[in-house]
């Protein structure tokens, strides 16, 4: 994982990206505290950890929701 200042990492954008497809990640810094406020990722990186589970409700099968299926926010509210 590779940190650097925003306007390094504008500057060699295309040295970041290279980097992000060579398989490292790259944080991009703001500040005199270097105070994190992004990360570039790979494609597959990002697609990889969007994957989600239904944790304890795995065992309870597929879950799906219908088109004609609705709720309002306040029927969800009260329910």
């Amino acid at each position: 994982m590779t940190e650097m200042p925003i306007a390094e990492a504008k500057a060699r954008f295309s040295d970041v990206l290279r980097r992000v497809l060579a398989g490292d990640d790259v944080i991009v810094t703001r500040g005199i505290k270097r105070e994190p406020i992004a990360a570039i990722i790979s494609i597959e990186a990002y697609r990889a950890s969007t994957a989600r589970t239904l944790g304890a409700l795995t065992h309870w099968g597929p879950i799906v929701f219908h088109d004609e299926w609705h709720m309002t926010d306040e029927e969800l509210l009260t329910s």
